[in-house]
């Protein structure tokens, strides 16, 4: 599939599951944007993918650093063609009832949070063009529910209810918007989660 003239960004594209996305986007031929809240990570990522990616260090909880990300792009490539909402973390690996309320707040700002701040700019823009694609980065424990990862299931069931109810609001105006709910990976984000969560 050629993406030739096309541009794109990825959040949380320094590694894993978004520099994999980000990789093949650039070797389609879009013009890519590494978004990732680690500026060092996201340089050397962008040095994988090619000398056409543009580096982009921000918070994607914080809708400020988002918009701005969003411009940079359209600034510099003229459009804003795709989105990928992909960064993530899975938290702690800890029953309810050892949670703290910061646990709850870190994991929904970063993936649940990120992705409307992500999906609102993105289609701000998108509208105007008349066109677009959005593919969300789920995952099956937002279906299934993983137990001592109540926040990353909760987040992730709400990226799944946000991604529809978006889809469903932007289809008629030449804007897709998809879901994409992996199973177990082997990434970093795999690392943060005990063995016996893994197993389960």
């Amino acid at each position: 599939m050629s993406l030739d003239k096309k541009t794109a960004i990825v959040t949380g594209a320094a590694r894993g599951i978004g520099l994999a996305i980000a990789s093949r986007l650039a070797a389609d031929g879009a013009r890519v944007a590494v978004l990732d809240l680690d500026a060092q990570e996201a340089q050397v990522a962008a040095g994988k993918i090619g000398a056409g990616a543009m580096v982009i260090a921000a918070d994607v909880t914080k809708a400020s650093e988002v918009d701005a990300a969003m411009s940079r792009v359209v600034q510099q490539w003229g459009r804003l063609d795709i989105l990928v909402n992909n960064a993530g973390i899975t938290g702690r690996s800890f029953p309810i009832w050892e949670l703290s309320d910061e646990d709850w707040r870190r994991v929904i700002d970063v993936d649940l949070t990120s992705v409307f701040l992500c999906c609102r700019a993105a289609v701000r823009i998108m509208l105007g063009q008349g066109a677009g694609r959005i593919i969300d980065i789920a995952s099956i424990a937002g279906k299934e529910g993983n137990p001592a990862l109540v926040p990353y299931s909760t987040a992730k069931a709400g990226v799944i209810g946000l991604t529809k109810a978006l889809a469903k609001e932007v289809c008629t105006r030449g804007i897709l918007v998809h879901a994409v709910a992996p199973a177990v990976i082997g990434t970093e984000l795999l690392q943060q989660m005990e063995k016996s969560t893994v197993d389960l």
